[in-house]
């Protein structure tokens, strides 16, 4: 069939939950491929030898794919329709996990994650465009609720469902868990989304700019790596920067001079959707960064297990759960700025608890401390969505979308490179400064030596060899330090930044208090995050009665 209204001829009123079943079942698959390879980052470590740096690759590639293809939704739906869209994307989600199940070494694992991360670009905001468009505007909040439902406990439930498969059986199986539902999104797709409508005119895709994009995040990405291995003064560090400036400079000029940019740079000169834009960028890059440092945190620190650690993130999802929809009535009733700045304290105040953890924090104490920062999470989402497009004129509504989940993603994957690099060096700075304590001066590490000595003895080792396995202890004591003190300092780094970007809330905030027009009605907070995810507006689509009243499409 060609049409939705075709669609809703054949089956009725029910096709909606028809096609809010194919939308969620494919953005489930990709959403558990986003954080559930956190869990397993130690143990691939482990395996291939790599240090963190380097295994940060496997959750920045994701991201950085997919803040690619996010730009390319649009031209995908008018260009195949939504049927061979969503079909195509799950296909190569599916190769990509399958790369990933039986990857040799880290290359070939780093390339599976971002096949997966490409085809979440386009899988996510398409099925956001199901929604809206079988939906009348009355019914969308109470769909995007259910659908935000199953979407949210994806990511909730699949790092402890990870973590029994490491448990049980290898990493590898993670890569397997979304397979199941990529194949049943497919069938669903097959038959419940329409395919190309015929009076769409095809476009040109901006291939100069998704060229200059792709080698920007790649360029930036793998200086942000070979920094830390290399040093930032080597000659392959510089290049890789002044590569990714290039590229960058010239997606900039090309996207200002081509008639139809992917990302309209017009946007950034109103100065208010600017300030959303920079507190959406922190967003990402706390909500990916915590994301990607806990798990890996309470393995490595704490000896948890991996389903010890997926436990730990269960709740934190769950709290969402409840905090979405009541954030989001309250983003139609207070004003946003309050909203927005009130979430992002929360978020700082809880990464500020988190900036103490040690090696015996207890379990459900970094379990609440991440609910808070969830909670405070929640309260940011759909006020800045709203929020964001309030300020731009309904001409720009559309690339105003695009440009809040590209600058979201974005410092997904920027921060979480960033606050692996910082990691990974303030391991080796605190490192280096505990060490130099350790001498015979020092009345705790004489203590200590002597405990491990007799302890050591009682298992019957002696002589030199008890004086070596005393040493080898102190040493993994102090990495153990060392590496604490490192985590302490990313979270404080990320509590600081959180609570700096509450200026430019502020400046959204008085944008939105001064410069709002009494005529002109703002997007619904679940309207408008679905515009987010979408990256374009969408026209109203169907009546309660969903009679076949006019031709579907995105805008």
């Amino acid at each position: 069939m060609s049409s939705t209204d075709a669609f809703f001829a054949r089956f009725g009123p029910g096709y909606r939950w028809l096609a809010t079943l194919t939308a969620m079942v494919a953005a489930i698959a990709v959403v558990l491929s986003s954080t559930i390879v956190n869990v397993a980052i130690p143990a691939i470590m482990g395996q291939f030898g790599i240090d963190s740096v380097q295994a940060q690759w496997l959750s920045t590639g994701f991201l950085a794919a997919m803040t690619v293809t996010m730009l390319m939704t649009a031209w995908c739906e008018r260009a195949f329709g939504q049927r061979m869209t969503m079909i195509g994307a799950l296909a190569l989600f599916l190769f990509g996990s399958v790369v990933g199940g039986i990857a040799p070494d880290q290359t070939v694992l780093v390339i599976s994650r971002i096949l997966q991360g490409l085809a979440a670009g386009l899988v996510q905001p398409l099925a956001m465009v199901v929604m809206f468009q079988v939906f009348p505007p009355q019914q969308r909040g109470a769909a995007m609720g259910i659908f935000g439902i199953g979407v949210v406990l994806a990511p909730a439930l699949g790092p402890w469902v990870g973590g029994v498969l490491m448990d049980n059986f290898d990493w590898r199986f993670l890569f397997y868990l979304g397979i199941p539902f990529g194949v049943v999104g497919i069938v669903l797709a097959n038959l419940f989304l329409p395919s190309r409508n015929p009076d769409l005119e095809r476009q040109r895709l901006d291939w100069p700019a998704i060229l200059y994009l792709s080698v920007f995040l790649l360029s930036v990405l793998q200086a942000i790596s070979s920094g830390q291995r290399l040093g930032w003064d080597s000659n392959i560090v510089i290049g890789e920067i002044a590569l990714a400036l290039a590229a960058g400079g010239a997606f900039l000029w090309h996207e200002h001079r081509t008639p139809h940019p992917m990302l309209d740079l017009r946007l950034f000169s109103n100065g208010p959707f600017a300030a959303a834009c920079v507190v959406s960028f922190v967003l990402g890059a706390g909500l990916f960064g915590s994301t990607y440092l806990l798990p890996i945190f309470v393995q490595q620190i704490q000896n948890l297990t991996p389903t010890q650690a997926g436990l730990l993130l269960m709740p934190a999802g769950f709290a969402l759960v409840f905090v979405f929809p009541l954030a989001g009535k309250l983003s139609d009733m207070a004003p946003p700025g309050v909203l927005i700045g009130f979430g992002m304290a929360i978020f700082a105040y809880a990464s500020w608890l988190l900036s103490h953890v040690s090696v015996d924090t207890a379990f459900w104490t970094l379990a609440w401390w991440t609910v808070i920062s969830r909670v405070g999470m929640g309260f940011v989402f759909p006020s800045l969505s709203a929020g964001s497009l309030t300020v731009l004129p309904p001409q720009l509504l559309s690339q105003g979308s695009g440009a809040m989940n590209f600058t979201r993603q974005l410092g997904g994957a920027l921060g979480t490179g960033l606050l692996a690099v910082i990691v990974e060096r303030r391991t080796a700075f605190h490192g280096d400064l505990i060490a130099a304590t350790q001498t015979s001066d020092n009345v705790a590490t004489t203590a200590y030596v002597q405990g491990a000595g007799r302890a050591i003895a009682q298992l019957g080792v002696g002589g030199l060899d008890q004086a070596a396995a005393s040493g080898w202890l102190l040493g993994q004591t102090v990495v153990y330090q060392a590496a604490a003190a490192a985590y302490r300092d990313g979270f404080l780094i990320t509590a600081v930044v959180f609570a700096g970007a509450l200026l430019p809330t502020y400046i959204l905030h008085r944008a939105l208090q001064t410069n709002r027009k009494p005529s002109a009605a703002p997007p619904t907070a679940m309207e408008a995050e679905g515009d987010i995810e979408a990256g374009f507006a969408l026209e109203p689509i169907l009546p309660d009665d969903a009679g076949p009243q006019r031709k579907s499409g995105a805008a």
